[in-house]
């Protein structure tokens, strides 16, 4: 069994942690840092709350350290966590820079330990259905993927650190990493980037919309969030020279851990089918247009298939080098969007991602 030590108790750690680890038999949580409160013992009786980050790495007994805090605590975190000999799970984005990036990566070579990026938009109902969807070829070859991960938050919230000037603040940062590891994961490496980072909320102190360009030769990528956008359009549209696929609404995982409930069943992470995408293409010879069934989203299988990993030698799914590719990513789109240019992708890591 893997002794789990959780690093922070907000809504990362209660909504897309907690509630796997605990519902896992695999693992135990052993330890919660919370630093002012025992929020998670009122969820977790048998957990201990430690007050500091030291404190949990002094327990022999954890394992693995799952960092949920700020963006800017991960690299100092993860390093700290790794060289306590604790394997090590880090939020998206995994560091600020691709350069902290690639330091945790050497630090967790030479101590021999696994860091994975909890990047659950892999495991999540529209993007099992997509992946299906071009694995099998059905709607030719792909030429125009666009992706948006849009919310309406016109007001300002200042006791946000993600919207306050801070490393790691702003929607690129926040929303970015689940869209481009999508990409990168589907598709590969880009050859170009064309970035427009923007303010659009008067009170805004960080960027708040995005809308990223990726080039691959025959295919475009295009990729766009914002927070003013109160009625949202497709989630996501992609077309091909056979056809096309058009997929709306969310994925119903996140909704029900927020209300409480907890990831069990066989109808856990299914969509209604008023929410099945509409696929529209030509299957030998004949022309199909109608609703695909949405594959079951399954945050779960995150926690299972790093198990697997940590007990029994699977390769990490989610590695700290697709981790770094995103903030390289990120780091690039910055650059085009201040030099009002495109510019080629370079200093990405040629890594599987299957």
């Amino acid at each position: 069994m893997i002794k789990v030590g959780l690093v922070g108790f907000g809504i990362s750690a209660k909504v897309f942690h907690a509630p796997f680890i605990t519902t896992n038999n695999n693992y135990q949580l052993v330890a919660v840092v919370e630093r002012n409160k025992q929020e998670s013992k009122q969820l977790y009786p048998f957990v201990q709350v430690v007050k500091d980050f030291s404190a949990l790495l002094q327990n022999e007994e954890i394992d693995l350290v799952v960092i949920t805090t700020p963006n800017e605590t991960h690299f100092p975190y993860a390093k700290a966590a790794l060289e306590a000999g604790k394997h090590v799970v880090l939020e998206k984005p995994v560091t600020n820079t691709s350069k902290e990036a690639l330091q945790l990566l050497e630090i967790a070579n030479s101590n021999s330990k696994i860091l994975s990026v909890y990047q659950n938009r892999r495991y999540v109902s529209d993007f099992f259905t997509i992946r299906e969807i071009l694995d099998k070829k059905l709607l030719g070859e792909v030429h125009t993927f666009e992706g948006h991960y849009d919310r309406y938050r016109a007001e300002a919230r200042p006791q946000a650190w993600r919207e306050n000037v801070l490393p790691g603040s702003g929607i690129l940062f926040d929303l970015g990493p689940h869209l481009l590891d999508q990409v990168l994961y589907l598709f590969g490496m880009p050859q170009t980037i064309t970035a427009d980072i923007r303010k659009q909320r008067p009170h805004a102190k960080v960027d708040d919309y995005f809308d990223l360009r990726l080039d691959y030769g025959f295919l475009k990528v295009i990729l766009q969030a914002g927070m003013l956008v109160r009625e949202p359009g497709p989630r996501y549209l992609i077309h091909g020279t056979k056809g096309s696929f058009v997929k709306s609404g969310e994925d119903p995982q996140e909704a029900l851990l927020r209300a409480g409930e907890l990831p069990v069943g066989e109808n856990w992470g299914k969509e209604k089918e008023e929410f099945y995408g509409t696929l529209h293409t030509e299957i030998k010879g004949q022309l199909i247009r109608g609703p695909f069934p949405s594959f079951r989203g399954d945050y779960a299988a995150y926690y299972y298939n790093l198990y697997e990993s940590l007990v029994n030698g699977r390769p990490v799914q989610e590695r700290i080098e697709h981790g770094y590719n995103t903030i390289r990513l990120i780091e690039l789109a910055f650059e085009s969007h201040q030099k009002q240019c495109t510019i080629p992708c370079t200093g990405l890591l040629a890594v599987d991602y299957r």
